[in-house]
């Protein structure tokens, strides 16, 4: 299946033209026929990592739908015509989810990170939420599975029958791992990044303020300045060359 929802080309990725209305709309109303497709959530680093790479240009162009995390994508778009396109992040579309999960009878399934952040995760989303249904967790080891190893975790997500498998791995490998299980997963993968930190309380968010700015990429990056400086250098300068000023 191929959404309905306008796409908005950026550095020749289909950005979604998306708010967090029209989101959980789409999410909601065709739950039960995406199993097996994924969310790509993009922000500036993974669409110019996709400009500079083709098959990861592919695998974000293959997913259900490549949403608008980064600010900067959702202007671009506005500018470009897509007047309804807003920024929505990972960490909102998760807490939007949960939110409606025990009305909905959701079922959840959360891949990636460690063992101590997914077990806090757990009490966190308890405390906050409720009644969310949690069918399984997974904490993969930083090697490559095995053929083996990974066809044991697939069945046992398959198994445990969840709605949405939540993939946080970071960009580009938690992309990767969505795009070759596409199809073998039988449930919603959304790639969120850093969302199971922030719910699990080992790193803030930006204050509203700045994410209202588009500025949540600079608080992130006094947080951990020397992980985040070149990357924010290399792919900021790019994307405002190439897509801002170009139109790319």
């Amino acid at each position: 299946m191929k959404s309905n929802i306008r796409m908005c080309r950026i550095l020749g990725v289909h950005i979604a033209a998306v708010n967090m209305q029209t989101l959980l709309e789409f999410i909601t109303n065709n739950i039960k026929i995406i199993q097996g497709q994924y969310i790509c959530v993009s922000n500036v680093h993974t669409t110019v990592m996709a400009y500079d790479n083709k098959d990861y240009l592919n695998i974000q162009n293959n997913s259900i739908l490549s949403i608008p995390d980064g600010g900067p994508l959702s202007s671009v778009g506005r500018k470009r015509g897509y007047i309804e396109m807003q920024r929505t992040t990972g960490p909102d579309l998760l807490n939007e989810i949960l939110k409606i999960s025990a009305d909905k009878k959701y079922k959840h399934y959360f891949y990636g990170s460690t063992n101590e952040t997914l077990d806090k995760l757990k009490l966190a989303i308890n405390e906050k939420y409720g009644n969310v249904n949690i069918v399984g967790t997974y904490s993969p080891p930083f090697r490559k599975l095995t053929a083996e190893e990974d066809f044991q975790v697939v069945d046992n997500i398959n198994k445990s029958n969840p709605d949405f498998v939540w993939v946080g791995l970071g960009a580009p490998k938690q992309e990767n791992w969505m795009y070759d299980h596409k199809n073998k997963v039988n449930a919603l993968m959304i790639g969120v990044g850093a969302a199971f930190d922030y719910l699990a309380g080992n790193i803030k968010r930006a204050p509203m303020w700045m994410q209202k700015l588009n500025l949540e990429w600079l608080y992130r990056l006094i947080q951990d300045p020397v992980r985040l400086f070149s990357r924010y250098l290399y792919t900021n300068i790019k994307f405002i060359i190439y897509a801002v000023i170009l139109g790319k």
